[in-house]
């Protein structure tokens, strides 16, 4: 079912259950020196607003954001693509760790939870631009053709901004 780019409440219901469901995206520190970003496994809070990760203490990352960092959160999902700003902090919370641990994540950190190296990031989502879409390869291609013989832009969705906070 299409989600309507100006009802910014599905939108936002929308965003956080495709975060829920596919979780991975791309993150980065952002302002000051530029830093590329990295693929990580999301895993989803909407009711506090917050995307934890989990990583090492020595990544270039987490060192970068021990005492809290600017960040982007880049995300694509079936027909929705969002970027979600907001501010990183590196948590240790063994809470978290034991709900969100799961075979993938267990595979990426073969020592374990107990690996004392071992910690999460937590980005407090502030904001978002999402962009919506309900086009299939039919409707792409349809939209596409009837913008180059009019001349004008394809009708494929719509960008909402959110404030998550």
């Amino acid at each position: 079912m299409a989600t309507d780019p100006n009802d910014r409440e599905a939108v936002e219901k929308r965003l956080w259950k495709d975060i829920a469901d596919e979780q991975i995206g791309m993150l980065a520190v952002v302002g000051g020196e530029p830093h590329h970003f990295q693929p990580m496994t999301a895993f989803a809070e909407p009711e506090t607003g917050q995307i934890w990760f989990f990583t090492y203490k020595d990544t270039e990352l987490a060192e970068q954001v021990a005492q809290g960092a600017q960040a982007m959160f880049v995300f694509q999902a079936k027909k929705l693509w969002a970027s979600i700003g907001g501010r990183l902090t590196q948590q240790h919370d063994r809470e978290r760790m034991d709900r969100f641990w799961n075979p993938v994540v267990a595979a990426w950190y073969p020592e374990g939870k107990d690996d004392p190296r071992l910690t999460l990031l937590r980005l407090d989502a502030e904001d978002a631009q999402v962009w919506v879409s309900d086009a299939g390869p039919a409707k792409f291609a349809w939209e596409i053709a009837k913008a180059n013989a009019r001349g004008r832009q394809p009708d494929l969705g719509g960008r909402a901004d959110l404030n998550l906070h």
